[in-house]
């Protein structure tokens, strides 16, 4: 189990899932540090594709909750992230990760299999989570069509989870001695993309049609087999209409298209 003495240090603490889980942590009792490569007020400087402050931020931990991500490949972030973890009294290390990257052929997937494997080697004692598409990103896939006279869905479903769910799990893996690949979580529901546009457009007072479509190759195969979604007892409380509210009265971040952990 974590002490609560002994400081957290959250990387891309700043990021729509690090701004659910730093106040989740502070209510618990923690400790927390947020790392930052602009070392605003409230965070420490340290930039983890440069590996530059990181070791200094690491000093004293007692676990690092790694939510840092790009938009490409997370894999040198990792690197150093490890690397400088190994050497500065090795803590506990909780990695945020995402449903089906073993089994979708996405590149940053691969990226993230890249990471958890990094992990999941070093010297350290760790956990992984993985969680399903946040509703952020599910939104983003509609938000971007904003112009379009109709609004296009891929023909499979999706199990969108709120970042406030996640963050709830991951301090709970933090307060316990989870260790390795930890059960994952998914959302409230299984929806069609198409049910989800449809219910995005609802909250917007749009009567656009929606249109599914389909594609050729492994990648939209795996998608509509389900890779994405966690069969049995949903873990997610909030549903995708509830985020849209809360998005629309202001208590919750616009959508900005990012998956899984947001740096």
């Amino acid at each position: 189990m974590t002490s609560t003495s002994a400081p957290i240090l959250v990387t891309g603490g700043t990021g729509t899932l690090g701004r659910a889980v730093v106040p989740q942590l502070t209510a618990r009792g923690f400790d927390v540090r947020v790392l930052s490569r602009s070392g605003a007020p409230g965070t420490v400087r340290g930039d983890l594709e440069a590996g530059e402050g990181v070791e200094a931020a690491l000093e004293g931990v007692g676990a690092v909750l790694h939510l840092a991500t790009n938009l490409r490949d997370d894999t040198e972030l990792t690197r150093n992230l490890v690397r400088l973890a190994e050497r500065s009294g090795r803590p506990r290390l909780i990695y945020q990760s995402i449903v089906g990257i073993d089994r979708i052929p996405l590149g940053y997937y691969g990226g993230k299999r890249a990471s958890e494997r990094l992990v999941a080697e070093s010297r350290l004692r760790w956990a992984i989570l993985r969680a399903t598409q946040f509703h952020d990103l599910v939104a983003s896939l509609f938000a971007v069509q904003r112009f379009s006279p109709v609004v296009f869905a891929p023909s499979f479903s999706f199990q969108p989870i709120d970042a406030g769910d996640v963050a709830r799990r991951l301090v709970e893996v933090v307060e316990t001695d989870a260790a390795g690949l930890v059960p994952d979580i998914g959302g409230p529901e299984v929806r069609t993309a198409r049910d989800l546009a449809r219910a995005y457009l609802a909250a917007r007072g749009s009567r656009r049609p929606t249109v599914p479509f389909r594609l050729p190759g492994t990648r939209f195969a795996a998608f509509a087999s389900g890779a994405n979604l966690v069969p049995g007892e949903p873990y997610g409380r909030i549903t995708f209409e509830q985020y849209l509210a809360a998005v629309a009265d202001g208590a919750s971040d616009a959508p900005h298209g990012r998956d899984g952990a947001a740096s």
